[in-house]
């Protein structure tokens, strides 16, 4: 059976994890989550390339795959792995770009640092949106430990619109613990407002990867 790692600091790599258990019955998923460290995911990136590399190194060749479920070591750290250790497959959720080229209010909930990435710079240009960001650094750890209520997701997403009169048509979720808070995001907006999550892409590239076929469900 085909192994492999779904690795990240905090309760989106779980959420990843759980896509894949419902989506493939025909690989093992081995759940690494570095809840200890997960507050050296967030700032700088050698720090959390080390503290990865440590806590991978017992899985590095001996499993099939290897999922970064977290946008930061994505955007900078894959390069670094795959270099580093050619022999182990790598992939991770990166920053997904909508399949249409309408210019719409659109709103990116991420960290800062995300946002201060130049992987992420580059990705603003070729959006091809009014988009706002928003780094929102206190909720990944809200989500981890149940605790961001939905009236706190609500008082922020209603300041932004009364405040900068910005009214999105569409959500892209640049964090993966986000992913948590989706039916929230419906509620407060309405049940049409378009959210981009980039776990269906992630699943694709999983999928590609070990030469699996399967389907992947329409997003909602």
């Amino acid at each position: 059976m085909l192994k492999i790692v779904v690795f990240d600091s905090g309760y989106g790599g779980e959420l990843f994890a759980d896509k894949l258990e419902e989506e493939l019955g025909v690989v093992e998923i081995i759940r690494v989550i570095d809840w200890r460290n997960a507050d050296k995911y967030l700032y700088k990136k050698r720090q959390a390339r080390r503290t990865a590399e440590k806590a991978l190194r017992p899985y590095i060749g001996k499993v099939d795959l290897i999922i970064f479920a977290n946008f930061f070591l994505t955007l900078t750290s894959l390069k670094f792995f795959r270099r580093k250790y050619r022999s182990q497959k790598f992939i991770g959720l990166d920053l997904v770009l909508p399949s249409t080229f309408i210019d719409r209010n659109t709103i990116i909930l991420t960290t800062n640092a995300v946002s201060k990435t130049a992987k992420y710079r580059s990705y603003l240009l070729k959006l091809h949106r009014r988009a706002i960001t928003m780094a929102l650094d206190d909720w990944p750890n809200k989500i981890d430990d149940g605790e961001l209520a939905n009236e706190d997701i609500r008082d922020i997403m209603l300041e932004l619109a009364v405040t900068k009169k910005f009214f999105p048509k569409e959500i892209i979720l640049a964090c993966s613990q986000f992913n948590d808070i989706k039916p929230a995001l419906r509620e407060i907006f309405n049940s049409n407002i378009k959210i981009h999550d980039s776990f269906n892409d992630l699943y694709h590239d999983t999928c590609k990867t070990l030469r699996i076929r399967g389907a992947i469900r329409k997003q909602k």
